[in-house]
């Protein structure tokens, strides 16, 4: 994180973390707290393997919690830490009982005020994205933890603003996933405006190389 540049505020107000590298680490403790097997694996934390053993979904990754609108943690993003290509670079939770990935923006619950003061949302994709522009003063920004904007996504917006500026990456996904949004924000009757990047930038590399 320091090598990215993300200062301890943010760490601390993001609640940033690591899972250990021990495929048991979570699930040794819970159990022993005492939690049903069922209630642990619906929570979307861990994996059943054949024998029954659970591990850990989010083993060896930076660690990044994802809020409801209320502040309440309902999921997990997990970053690979490793250059290995083995495994997915991002992981987050499945669905479960308290996280629907399409009703959820990340770093809603820090920038709803913002953006009521401003009544404007900046809209990026990844979780560095918020936390970069956050820490550059850009206080009212969400992100869509992907590219596929869903229509639930767009009325939580609309709850706190009519106008939204897109900040995606500049690769082929992120224009094509902004152009598939906008139609969705168009039809809610909220303004749609389009930052593009230079090419080979996204939200984090701009913000760290501009005021």
């Amino acid at each position: 994180l320091k090598k990215r540049g993300i200062s301890l505020e943010m760490i601390k107000k993001f609640e940033l973390g690591l899972a250990p590298n021990s495929k048991n680490a979570l699930s040794n403790v819970v159990l022993q707290k005492g939690f049903q097997k069922e209630i642990i694996i619906k929570s979307g934390l861990f994996l059943e393997r054949k024998n029954l053993e659970l591990i850990d979904r989010f083993s060896g990754r930076l660690m990044f919690p994802i809020y409801n609108l209320i502040g309440r943690k309902v999921g997990f993003g997990g970053r690979i830490l490793t250059n290995g290509k083995k495994f997915a670079k991002y992981i987050n939770s499945p669905e479960t009982n308290i996280y629907q990935k399409s009703k959820i923006l990340y770093g809603l619950n820090f920038a709803k005020s913002e953006i009521i003061k401003i009544n404007q949302c900046y809209l990026v994709e990844g979780y560095t994205d918020v936390i970069s522009l956050y820490q550059k003063g850009i206080k009212n920004v969400v992100a869509s933890s992907g590219t596929a904007i869903t229509i639930d996504q767009v009325r939580l917006i609309k709850r706190f603003s009519d106008n939204v500026s897109f900040i995606f990456d500049s690769d082929e996904a992120g224009k094509n996933a902004t152009y598939r949004g906008v139609d969705l924000f168009l039809s809610e009757g909220i303004f749609v405006n389009i930052i593009l990047l230079p090419d080979g930038e996204d939200p984090d590399s701009f913000s760290k190389k501009n005021t």
